[in-house]
């Protein structure tokens, strides 16, 4: 199923942030943060210049970007990928759960229910996530690959525009 329930009118283009969060990963090995940007521009949204970073998977610094990337005004979303799991090192949900000030449960009930199509019982370890934090659209991600695909093509890109209207709408 790929309708949208409520198809935008006139598409605007969102300013977005993308953060991968890696022990490991470099700008030359990152491949889902580099799709996430690709797919992005792709439907006309902006990755501004030091809008993309790796940092590593460490509470402080996830915490620090996100309060840091917050306070620019005009962006609008941010895409961290990595972090998600349940392995000692996956940290991303730990800190933006506590920080988010309202979520959307309805994206990580539909992503895992999406990967369980794709990967089985596996996708009970995910713990993708989305929300708001001072006016911004957040959303958290795995980092494999094929999930960043999967987040972007059948749920961040299908309803990006939407969420942020209904953001700048409350301003």
């Amino acid at each position: 199923m790929t309708s949208v329930p409520h198809p935008d009118r006139d598409l605007i283009s969102i300013n977005c942030a993308v953060i991968t969060v890696s022990d490991t990963r470099t700008p030359e090995t990152d491949r889902s943060g580099q799709l996430i940007k690709q797919l992005l521009q792709q439907a006309g949204h902006r990755v501004g210049v030091g809008a993309y970073a790796i940092i590593k998977d460490e509470p402080t610094q996830i915490e620090t970007q996100l309060r840091q990337l917050s306070e620019i005004p005009d962006l609008d979303a941010i895409v961290f990928s990595g972090g998600t799991g349940i392995a000692p090192r996956d940290t991303t949900y730990d800190v933006l759960s506590k920080l988010l000030e309202k979520t959307l449960p309805g994206f990580g009930e539909i992503f895992r229910y999406l990967s369980y199509q794709e990967i089985g019982s596996r996708a009970i370890a995910s713990r993708a996530t989305a929300g708001i934090y001072r006016q911004k659209l957040i959303f958290s991600l795995p980092g494999s690959f094929d999930a960043v695909k999967l987040a972007l093509e059948k749920l961040i890109l299908p309803e990006l525009v939407h969420l942020v209207r209904l953001l700048r709408s409350q301003q």
